[in-house]
Order: structure tokens, then sequence, then C-alpha cells
């Protein structure tokens, strides 16, 4: 038990402020009966990203019921202060993913090609 605490604590003194920066996924799809607030939310600017966040897109279904988002950050918790709020409302969730130039050569070792 006391191995687990120490390990948590070194996660939560981690400083990633001169990680590289990582893209992350966001899919989300709106929570029934939350379809009103959202869109309010959404035209009063509250669905930009916090400081330390870059969002790089962000595309909507035709049928309002949910979409996609594409951020870059070198901070994983400025995402999550940034999405905290939307909890309530949609159903969030998030991947790191990379580009086709970067899991070419991955796929490539992995599958000797």
């Amino acid at each position: 038990m006391r191995v687990g605490l120490q390990a948590q604590l070194v996660v939560a003194e981690i400083d990633f402020e001169g990680m590289f920066a990582m893209k992350l996924m966001t899919t989300w799809s709106v929570k029934p009966g939350a379809l009103r607030e959202a869109v309010g939310r959404f035209l009063a600017g509250q669905a930009a990203p916090g400081e330390g966040v870059t969002l790089l897109g962000r595309w909507h279904n035709v049928d309002l019921s949910a979409g996609y988002s594409l951020y870059e950050t070198n901070d994983p918790a400025a995402l999550h202060r940034s999405a905290a709020p939307w909890a309530e409302i949609l159903d969030l969730k998030t991947v790191l993913v990379i580009e086709d130039s970067e899991a070419g050569p991955n796929l490539a070792l992995a599958y000797k090609k």
C-alpha cells in the first residue's frame, strides 16, 4: 500500500511544461435533455479551450448528437480543466493520437516492413 502512495506522489510532482506537445482527440456526445444547454454554452463562446491548450479543429455530427475536437497541449491537466465544466452535459472521451508520419515508422518496425 505504501508503494502505491509513493507512486501517486511522484506522478503529482511531474512538471509538464518542458515536455513535447501532445495531440489529443476528444469525442463528445450530448447527454439526453442537454442539447439546449450545450448549444447555449457553445454560442456564448464557452467552448474555447483554456490557457495551455490549442484547439486544432472541431467537427460536429450533422444530426447534432455528437462530434469531436482535436487539441494540442503539453499539459494534460489544462485540457482536464477545460473539459470539466462540460462533463455534466456531454459524455467525453479523450485519447492521445499521432499522425501518419509518426505511426508509419512504428508500424513498419512492428511488422518488419
